[in-house]
């Protein structure tokens, strides 16, 4: 999927509407304390028309909440920025301006800046004369390309693993990135929405090649077994979900396929030349249900014999 491809601002609706507070309390935790973050609405989406520019903005998250000990009702508005445009601050302040208009209501306005260029983006916009300062609007910011991901890989915020995806990595530092992912959703053990929820946004922006997940693969067969236990529970449901999706496209043998892929190449990584015989054994495997039983059991294995019986489990409990 090409960067045209990816509806960024679906992804982002979809992640914070789920995840609000938890945003919030991550990245703005003194405005968090201030808002009553139980008593939250989300309003149907306001499209403006910008007629000098010529074109029509939509503004996808827009919270209607109050704050905390205080009479009447706020608004938080959220613009997540997927790519850099000109004048961006001033295009707040319209945005601000037009609600305003509608709501007449408090508003706090965030931006979220989710491209992959580091810059500085400013977050204010101002009019002023040498005799008279008319405007001074602010807004929060959040430039996520200058976050350190190591500095949210310890958090069970469910945010943060997501959006561990759009911080600043290196690129020999994806797979790190992405077993601190999984190792972060094993802990929080989300519902399968939810979770999945994450991993589509994650795996949207980062998503490994075949060479990198081999490297992950040798990385968890480094892990503790529970560890290791916990996340491939994880995975395999995503395995699962996918296998449904393919037998409802006619897709069955495609998945099989990747099944047998993963198998061979852990055992290959894990065992060397000695693990030829089971690799023949497992790609002529055609059951489904069996690959993934050996997808599910095979990182507990230690040692050569003990993936054999599990590949041997696997046939006979089919």
């Amino acid at each position: 999927m090409t960067e045209n491809q990816i509806d960024h601002d679906r992804l982002f609706k979809e992640l914070l509407e789920t995840f609000f507070a938890e945003f919030m309390e991550l990245f703005f935790p003194e405005a968090a304390r201030s808002i009553d973050l139980t008593q939250i609405r989300f309003l149907q989406q306001e499209i403006f028309t910008d007629v000098t520019a010529g074109d029509r903005h939509k503004v996808d998250i827009l919270v209607e909440t109050r704050l905390k000990g205080q009479p009447g009702l706020i608004l938080v508005h959220i613009e997540p920025q997927s790519y850099v445009q000109k004048n961006f601050n001033e295009r707040m302040f319209v945005y601000f301006s037009r609600l305003y208009e509608k709501y007449r209501r408090k508003i706090l306005p965030v931006a979220v800046f989710g491209y992959d260029r580091v810059r500085d983006e400013p977050d204010s916009f101002g009019i002023a004369f040498p005799f008279l300062d008319v405007l001074n609007f602010r807004f929060y910011k959040l430039e996520l390309k200058k976050l350190d991901w190591r500095e949210y890989i310890l958090s069970d915020n469910p945010v943060a693993a997501a959006l561990l995806s759009k911080m600043g990595f290196r690129p020999e530092e994806r797979v790190r990135v992405k077993l601190e992912f999984l190792r972060m959703l094993a802990r929080m053990k989300l519902d399968p929405a939810r979770m999945e929820l994450l991993a589509v946004f994650f795996e949207t922006y980062l998503k490994l090649n075949r060479e990198e997940e081999e490297q992950l693969y040798r990385e968890l067969g480094k892990m503790d077994k529970k560890e290791v236990d916990a996340i491939m529970q994880i995975t395999t449901s995503w395995h699962e979900k996918g296998r449904a999706e393919g037998r409802a496209e006619g897709r069955m043998e495609g998945r099989m396929e990747k099944a047998r892929e993963i198998i061979c190449k852990y055992l290959s990584r894990k065992f060397g030349d000695k693990s030829a015989g089971l690799q023949q054994k497992v790609e002529r495997m055609t059951d489904l249900e069996t690959l993934d039983y050996i997808l599910e059991q095979l990182f507990a294995a230690s040692t050569l014999e003990e993936a054999r019986v599990i590949i041997n489990n696997g046939v006979r409990e089919r």
